[in-house]
């Protein structure tokens, strides 16, 4: 790799790290208000996609707040969920969610659930451990991209799964139109409001639309290695969930 490139790649998980710390008290409102609900949704589509057959383990990465987490463990509870993200306040913000509303959300009092600051780059992590990964609105702030899925495939077990959710540019013309005014527009405006921050949401605005399409990114798993890509869209396109297999004989469904 160019020098100049893994220059520009630390630069932009230092801005990364820094915007999500400091939108870590409103983050989650906002990923309620402005996705209208449907963030939630996405979420439960993103768990009936997790499947264990060797370790019963599962890394969240990109983890945030532990939304996917808690997920997995209302539905899976004896599964034991790994989060790794890189910004511990996020994190930290996620175990005070647990602590404080567990019990009433169906989650058991002590879940299993270890949280890890780590870099997506670089899992601290041992080979074929995990059995799925997760990782929900994250894969495109990880660049270059093809260093997570290096660690993906090394940290999962043989016919384990990647599961991928994240944000497309809708299937319709018309569609795309508005949704790319609320994402230049709109977006900044309620960041701006509630979180002080426009410039962190004018980030997202432009990361998501520089991601590429569900297609360019199926041949990028598929061309790091996976075994099998595909993606299904969801909400007129606006969300897609991309599923890559690793090699290997693993829990069918």
């Amino acid at each position: 790799m160019n020098p100049d490139h893994k220059d520009d790649h630390k630069d932009h998980g230092r801005r990364v790290i820094g915007l999500f710390g400091r939108i870590a008290p409103w983050y989650d409102f906002l990923n309620h208000f402005l996705s209208l609900g449907c963030d939630v949704v996405w979420r439960k589509r993103l768990r009936r996609c997790v499947r264990v057959h060797r370790t019963n383990r599962v890394l969240d990465l990109a983890a945030g707040t532990l939304d996917v987490s808690r997920e997995i463990i209302r539905h899976m509870p004896d599964v034991d969920v790994v989060a790794m993200d890189f910004s511990e306040p996020m994190l930290r913000r996620g175990q005070r969610k647990i602590r404080g509303k567990g019990e009433e959300r169906g989650i058991p009092s002590r879940p299993r659930i270890q949280p890890v600051v780590a870099d997506g780059r670089a899992l601290p992590a041992r080979d074929e451990c995990v059995d799925c990964v997760t990782i929900a609105f994250g894969i495109r702030n990880i660049r270059p991209r093809e260093a997570a899925y290096r660690e993906v495939l090394r940290v999962l077990t043989p016919g384990g799964r990647f599961c991928i959710l994240e944000f497309g540019a809708g299937r319709q013309k018309i569609l795309r139109g508005f949704y790319n005014l609320y994402l230049h527009r709109v977006l900044p405006l309620v960041g701006r409001i509630f979180s002080g921050d426009p410039q962190a949401y004018r980030y997202l605005a432009e990361s998501i639309q520089e991601f590429p399409d569900a297609g360019t990114l199926c041949e990028e798993l598929l061309q790091a290695g996976f075994a099998r890509a595909y993606s299904m869209p969801m909400t007129f396109g606006i969300v897609q969930l991309h599923i890559a297999e690793k090699t290997g004989t693993g829990h069918e469904g």
